[in-house]
């Protein structure tokens, strides 16, 4: 069953995007970074990087520029809420309870999902063209 397959924690292995031409591109960075953790009771957390971003020059984690905020948050997205599994049509539902993004704040986005062989694969149900390759972390 998916609930039991999806409990864990998995690494991002890739990130990307394509385009109605075919052309990919990789939204964070083809090296970008992450984690995306399932909890068993029905919780979730979704945190994703873009690799090199500079630390702030103050090098207090709050103060930094409105540029260098920016630049922060740009290469940075992060969820987490309640999840839940459709064992039928293989989706989860991530419902976007805090929000790195506050436009997704209160959302709940449907995310397709296949496992095999300790890999993860989604796709994100309201942008198809999304796809995202999670590694079960051991």
């Amino acid at each position: 069953m998916l609930k039991e397959q999806i409990i864990g924690v998995w690494s991002l292995v890739s990130y990307q995007s394509q385009d109605s031409a075919g052309y990919i591109e990789y939204p964070l960075g083809e090296n970008a970074t992450g984690f995306l953790m399932y909890h068993p009771e029905g919780y979730m957390s979704a945190q994703l990087m873009r690799q090199g971003r500079p630390a702030y020059a103050s090098g207090d984690s709050h103060k930094g520029t409105k540029e260098e905020m920016a630049e922060a948050a740009y290469g940075y997205m992060a969820y987490a809420g309640k999840y839940e599994v459709n064992e039928d049509r293989n989706t989860l539902i991530h419902h976007m309870e805090v929000s790195m993004n506050p436009t997704w704040l209160g959302q709940q986005q449907p995310r397709i999902v296949s496992i095999e062989a300790g890999i993860l694969r989604i796709r994100n149900g309201l942008n198809p063209n999304q796809k995202l390759i999670w590694k079960r972390v051991q």
